[in-house]
């Protein structure tokens, strides 16, 4: 990446103020000797600003840089010396927003083991699953999720445990250099069948840094509401972002709208990290926080037709889309102006990454012809993971990844997202894609959420089928669905089954479960 543009962008978010000598060259220090590792951006964090405030706990409250190294380094110094955790073991973190994580996290890079984040919505036999696949020597869990955690094979340590490894164990002032840097491992939603490992790589310098707060003008010392769930690879990326800006975090267990816009408000949160269905929400509940944040930044999921609309118009213009997934880690970002002209682009990919839509032989198509998403970026993954050191393929082409999501290019460059590729219903010989009927059901005032997903037809082949969720005291029939679809849209696009349901199932970031609508 350009040298020059890396600095003007540092310069730009305050990276490159002035500050105490001995603290700069502690922070440099830390960086040259540990990394863009999360424990070396904890190290250089803590060497530059070690009183400031980095996460606010809802339940243990404050914690300054200094503490929370301290406290992490404890609990790698216990882990190390009571459970065997080392370079290359595989230790699982069951937990839901909040410090403990953030320690584990830190004590495991420290140790140089490989940290698993385990989604907390998990089955007792899913769970089962990832510990076997994922080869884990120990899982630090959460005390509400003791029932499911037993379920895995492996040694089990509950969060309480680890408060008191803690406390009773000695800091330790001199840390030697591990022989092998820790591996962050965050599973694949799940979706379609059961999640997988995919391999995070460690950022070899600033570039994904200002690719990112380029676009999203996050500036050091912000204070930021991470509520997408640090287990995913946005959340995850919320706080590696945090710490590089040397922000204070703010975290909640739960997500509920109008604990969240108390929290904005009660801690002067500058930004919200946060997954698109939380976004909607916040709309509907109509939770406001007196003085909103200047940057709400999301991900994980396909934003609901108009919702980008609808949240600026109550919040403002500080809304910021970023297009990815768990390979990809990043393709595209839509800012307000971008949502503004169109609410429904993914935006322009961010300085340092490249991104074709290729057809089906790998040649590019045609501007606004749909083809598949292919993303060239600093931090694409390294890889599934079934056990320490099993690779495997990761479908790149060239040095651009494929997505699995179709897409096309407008007049103006922009991105927009017109399904997965496995989505894609052929009917009676005509390719069609379920995302643009979601979208335009999801803008019907009595529909609070839309999934439109093929099915089998003995007839056609497939066919379309629409599952949808009325908002309280709405009613809406089948058929003026279907009326409602043929006026917009080809005579293909229209659902001949149409259902109603009382929610939709969802991953814990908001995404369609397809596999568990079925015809009712």
């Amino acid at each position: 990446m350009d040298l020059l543009f890396i600095v003007r962008t540092l310069a730009r978010r305050g990276l490159l103020k002035p500050g105490s000598p001995h603290r700069v060259a502690d922070q440099l220090n830390a960086l040259r000797r540990w990394g863009f590792t999360l424990a070396g951006e904890l190290r250089a964090a803590e060497a530059r600003d070690p009183h400031r405030t980095a996460i606010v706990d809802e339940q243990r409250g404050p914690i300054t840089y200094r503490q929370l190294l301290r406290r992490s380094q404890r609990l790698a110094v216990a882990l190390g010396g009571t459970r065997g955790v080392g370079p290359g073991v595989r230790v699982g973190l069951m937990c839901r927003n909040h410090a403990g994580l953030v320690e584990a996290m830190v004590a495991c890079s420290l140790l140089g083991a490989d940290a698993v984040l385990v989604n907390t919505a998990l089955s007792a036999p899913q769970l089962t699953a990832v510990a076997e696949q994922q080869q884990l020597r120990l899982l630090l869990h959460d005390r509400e999720f003791a029932p499911v955690a037993a379920s895995a094979a492996c040694e089990r340590l509950d969060e309480s445990t680890a408060e008191a490894l803690i406390a009773d164990t000695p800091a330790q002032d001199r840390w030697d250099e591990v022989t092998r840097a820790g591996r962050t491992i965050v599973l694949t939603s799940g979706t379609t069948g059961a999640p997988k490992g995919a391999r995070r790589p460690t950022p070899k310098g600033f570039g994904p840094l200002v690719s990112i707060i380029d676009r999203i003008p996050l500036e050091v010392g912000e204070r930021i509401l991470i509520s997408a769930p640090l287990f995913h690879t946005w959340g995850y990326a919320a706080l590696q972002l945090a710490l590089a800006m040397r922000a204070t975090v703010v975290l909640q267990r739960r997500f509920d709208p109008a604990a969240t816009a108390h929290a904005l408000d009660e801690h002067g949160c500058t930004a919200l990290f946060a997954v698109p269905v939380m976004l909607q929400r916040l709309v509907e509940a109509r939770a406001l926080p007196a003085r909103p944040p200047h940057i709400v930044a999301v991900s994980g999921s396909a934003m609901p037709g108009g919702l980008a609309t609808r949240f600026m118009d109550a919040w403002g213009d500080c809304l910021y889309n970023l297009y990815g997934s768990t390979e990809a880690s990043w393709a595209s970002i839509a800012t307000p102006a971008d949502l503004r002209r169109d609410h429904r682009t993914a935006g322009r990919p961010p300085h340092g990454t490249r991104i074709a839509i290729l057809d089906p032989t790998g040649r590019p198509v045609a501007r606004g012809e749909i083809g598949e998403i292919h993303v060239g970026n600093e931090m694409l993954f390294e890889g599934y993971t079934r056990g320490p050191g099993d690779p495997s393929a990761t479908g790149l082409r060239g040095d651009l990844l494929g997505t699995g999501d179709l897409g096309h290019l407008d007049a103006d460059g922009l991105l927009h997202v017109d399904g997965r590729a496995d989505d894609m219903v052929v009917s009676g010989g005509e390719n069609v894609f379920p995302r643009p009927v979601e979208e335009l059901l999801a803008e019907l005032p009595q529909v609070r959420e839309a999934a439109v997903i093929g099915v089998p037809d003995a007839q056609y082949g497939q066919r379309l089928a629409a599952y949808l969720v009325l908002h309280p005291g709405q009613a809406l029939d089948a058929d003026e669905v279907r009326e409602y679809v043929r006026h917009y849209l080809a005579r293909f696009s229209v659902p001949r089954d149409v259902y109603f349901l009382p929610e939709l199932p969802r991953t814990a970031t908001g995404k369609v479960i397809p596999r568990l609508l079925r015809p009712l």
